[in-house]
């Protein structure tokens, strides 16, 4: 089962290519955009405003935006990391600060460790969703590293474990427990959080949603207002789509 084989994959599995659809070109410069800003909710900014939406993911933003983003991506993707650290910081200021442009992230698992980051991350809630989405990209190299090393006798004893058991004794063996600590996680919610079924099944639902019903093969993937956006992997490829949405 495709599943089984993603739980029990290691980094050396993950880290390569996470998209697997050819680069596509720049877009063109993007014009700017007229509409005008919505205001918050009182004594907040929108970047603020954060749930959980029924979809499965973790929204930011205007939940009555004019144009919804939603980005489909792996925490273990170094596409999705170099496209995080390249856009994260102006989605937020310039387009989810104006509420006009909700962001939406939704997980999109590729291998055991990201099964486990990703178990981690969600089960925080939303408040702090977005936050350890920053670290774990900031810091992916230093957080995979240790899961690319795994002996053959460590990756063997997960074989026969249940999905929740292997993605807990993964991340054990890859130093997550400490990792996690540092980011407000203590031993007893990382132990709760990854022993918890429903976790799980939020992350395969999210999976399954990504392949069965979008028909994404990579990470990471964009829709706005509902329509996936075909050839589009980097900023310069989805500002002007935005801009577009927003006239």
């Amino acid at each position: 089962m495709m599943r089984r084989f993603l739980l029990l994959s290691t980094l050396a599995v993950g880290l390569a290519a996470c998209d697997n659809k050819p680069a596509a070109p720049a877009g063109d410069a993007a014009a700017p955009a007229t509409t005008a800003t919505v205001a918050a909710p009182a004594g907040q900014n929108w970047t603020e405003v954060v749930a959980a939406t029924p979809e499965g993911g973790f929204r930011m933003g205007n939940p009555d935006a004019k144009v919804k983003l939603v980005e489909f991506a792996s925490l273990t993707c170094p596409h999705c990391a170099e496209f995080h650290e390249s856009a994260a910081a102006t989605i937020k200021s310039k387009y989810v600060a104006s509420g006009n442009v909700s962001y939406e992230y939704r997980n999109f698992v590729l291998n055991g460790p990201d099964y486990a980051a990703t178990v981690l991350a969600r089960c925080q809630g939303a408040g702090a969703f977005f936050g350890l989405l920053d670290a774990f990209y900031r810091d992916q190299r230093g957080w995979t590293e240790p899961f690319s090393s795994l002996s053959k006798a460590d990756q063997e004893s997960l074989t026969g474990l249940s999905e929740e058991k292997a993605i807990a004794r993964l991340a054990e063996l890859g130093g997550m427990a400490d990792y996690v600590k540092l980011r407000g996680i203590p031993r007893a919610k990382f132990d709760q959080c990854l022993a918890d079924p429903a976790q799980l099944k939020a992350v395969n639902d999210l999976r399954n949603q990504a392949v069965n019903q979008y028909k994404l093969t990579g990470t990471p993937s964009f829709i706005i207002n509902g329509t996936v956006q075909e050839g589009v992997f980097t900023w310069a490829d989805l500002e002007p789509k935005l801009q577009a949405a927003l006239r």
